[in-house]
């Protein structure tokens, strides 16, 4: 790619950010808003949904925050789903960022976790971006635009995404679809596996991250 294409690439992005800046310091953009947007939307409401879901990088918004509020609006399953969806296309923005823009434009994002998920992705990288979505612990967009500087096909890297992410989503779409029936047995139950799923990621990335890493090193 060209430098000129290139440089028009990153001038579209910057003002996108600067756009979606703007609209959250002028509380156009918040979560309530978002809420009544979505729910005024009708039949476009998971469209709404699942465009702002694939720029969480760019709304300030944490993942988890919007996972919940999918489920308090479409319930489980359709929350499940539009998620999917935007998590996917939010990845993939970012890992087409790095690839097309490269080093240049990443390395001033670039520390440590960074460079551990390059590491970790040299080798079996579907395998690796599979157990890096397992685990909440790595920034989500970090693991994308690692990916994208690395020799990962875009087959891998959406198949272990849309799958690694099935776990995570589930359990913030269901905390969100019981917390408005206002089940406390439901909703116990989904802080329990929320819990259970917190230490079942810290266990993997200690026994199988952490290991892979030191014999890298």
């Amino acid at each position: 790619m060209t430098k000129f294409y290139k440089f028009l690439i990153s001038i579209i992005i910057l003002a996108l950010v600067c756009v979606i800046f703007f609209l959250a310091k002028s509380n156009i953009l918040n979560l309530d808003s978002l809420k009544n947007l979505i729910l005024s939307s009708g039949y476009f409401a998971p469209l709404i949904y699942i465009i702002a879901f694939a720029l969480v990088p760019l709304t300030f918004f944490p993942d988890s925050v919007l996972a919940i509020l999918g489920g308090s609006i479409f319930g489980l399953g359709g929350g499940f789903l539009y998620t999917s969806i935007g998590a996917l296309i939010g990845g993939s923005i970012s890992f087409f960022i790095s690839r097309i823009l490269g080093q240049s434009f990443v390395e001033k994002f670039e520390n440590d976790k960074l460079k551990n998920i390059q590491e970790l992705l040299k080798d079996n990288g579907f395998l690796m971006i599979l157990l890096l979505r397992l685990i909440p612990l790595f920034p989500f967009d970090l693991i994308s635009y690692g990916a994208g500087l690395t020799k990962i096909s875009y087959k891998d890297f959406a198949l272990g995404t849309l799958i690694g992410t099935i776990p995570g989503i589930l359990v913030f779409v269901n905390l969100g679809a019981q917390w408005i029936t206002f089940n406390k047995t439901s909703i116990y139950l989904s802080v329990s596996l929320l819990i259970l799923f917190i230490i079942v990621s810290v266990f993997l990335k200690r026994i199988y991250i952490n290991k892979h890493l030191a014999k890298e090193n």
